[in-house]
């Protein structure tokens, strides 16, 4: 059992960098057809973008499937799979994105970095010049900000698909 948890762990901590790169690389890249919805004002609950969850919950379905049929240890890495999805869902759409019924802006720690750290990769326009391309890792604000100041010589603003989150920051 303590090796299932472990290769359960450690696809979660996979899943992060993969994110990290399928979303700089795939989803700002020739992805961007799907991905673009999701840097664009929403209209109902559901997005262009959100296909990239249904592919990776597709993937993960067959990885269990395959591990149950005996493929050890597939099931395990298809349960690793959907608990990062769950942690995507509550951090990104619940936490970041309030794609929740109710509101909660963080205020310290961990949660109001990566709240922020997502925030800042949104304040640019298009596929190109954004940073953060974490879901779960958040780096530093401030060097955040930095990398900001490098690509655009300034931090470009411009209103967000989530004007009232962007009200409530200012304040």
């Amino acid at each position: 059992m303590l090796l299932n948890t472990l290769i359960v762990v450690a696809t979660v901590v996979f899943m992060e960098l993969f994110s990290i790169v399928a979303h700089k690389y795939i989803m700002h890249g020739f992805g961007w057809g799907w991905h673009r919805s999701h840097h664009e004002p929403r209209a109902g609950w559901f997005e262009k973008n959100d296909l990239y969850a249904v592919v990776f919950a597709g993937v993960a379905i067959a990885l269990i499937w395959f591990g149950t049929e005996g493929a050890w240890p597939l099931q395990w890495i298809g349960a690793g799979m959907t608990a990062y999805g769950f942690l995507y869902f509550v951090a990104h759409d619940g936490l970041v994105h309030q794609r929740w019924p109710f509101k909660y802006t963080p205020r310290s720690g961990y949660a109001k970095r990566l709240y922020q750290a997502h925030r800042m990769h949104h304040a640019v326009e298009g596929k190109d010049g954004a940073v953060s391309f974490g879901f779960l890792y958040a780096p530093p604000v401030a060097t955040l900000k930095r990398q900001l100041q490098a690509l655009h010589g300034g931090a470009p603003r411009r209103p967000s698909r989530d004007a009232a989150t962007d009200r409530q920051d200012a304040a």
